[in-house]
């Protein structure tokens, strides 16, 4: 994201929990699961969104602890998961979707720079171009970037929902969006508090199963797209009423 490699901090280890956001998605929250590295991840928490499926049953069964959020938005099922871990913080958080679309092995790869201390937050950039992804999308994906450039001045090249993030500098992003507009308050606010953010490149393919709650339908991709354009509106608002 910047010019020059980010300072080395004190190394971080200790607990590390995965959250998931889901709703509706027996047919993948299993191999989710199962898929990540055995003795990395001390605490699962998959916090549910409303399904209506038996997504809770198989994560409690797998050793998931199942919050359930009502409320329906992604950031809501997020903060219902941050609530709980505010009990026994962990040292990592890991942000991980439930449709298999990325590949959990990989979670050893996204902490090891937080944990060497080179990163306070890392994004699994998404590799590919998987069969399924609506052009439309990725499109709009790469408009929402623009802008963060153009108003914030911040250079990503993606929104993934693989990230991980030091637990300590989530709690100072105050993070309060319910839906959509998650991941990318996530990435301004971390910005905007030169907080040492590191992209690192992971396999992405078709989701495993079900459709996406997004990008499965051009309407969904809407509402979505109109969601990042109000959260890049009021997050540049805060920022100039901030540093006035």
């Amino acid at each position: 994201m910047t010019p020059s490699p980010p300072p080395q901090a004190p190394p971080v280890p200790g607990r590390v929990a995965v959250l998931i956001p889901a709703l509706d998605e027996e047919p993948t929250i299993g191999s989710v699961m199962r898929a990540l590295p055995a003795g990395l991840v001390d605490e699962i928490v998959v916090a549910d969104n409303g399904s209506r499926d038996a997504t809770p049953r198989i994560a409690r069964d797998l050793g998931a602890v199942v919050v359930a959020e009502p409320r329906l938005g992604y950031g809501s099922a997020c903060l219902a998961g941050m609530r709980h871990l505010a009990r026994r913080p962990p040292d990592i958080v890991v942000f991980l979707d439930a449709d298999g679309s990325d590949d959990p092995s990989g979670l050893a790869r996204l902490i090891e720079p937080i944990r060497s201390g080179a990163a306070d937050m890392v994004l699994g950039v998404r590799t590919g171009d998987p069969p399924g992804v609506p052009l439309h999308a990725r499109m709009g994906n790469q408009v929402v970037l623009m802008c963060a450039r153009l108003l914030f001045g911040l250079r990503f090249r993606d929104m993934p929902p693989f990230r991980a993030i030091r637990y300590d500098r989530l709690c100072e992003l105050h993070m309060d969006d319910r839906d959509w507009g998650w991941t990318l308050q996530m990435q301004i606010r971390s910005g905007r508090l030169r907080q040492r953010i590191v992209e690192i490149d992971v396999p992405y393919t078709r989701r495993a199963g079900g459709v996406s709650k997004i990008s499965g339908t051009l309407s969904g991709s809407l509402k979505a797209g109109a969601k990042m354009f109000y959260t890049l509106a009021r997050e540049r608002s805060m920022s100039v009423r901030r540093y006035r």
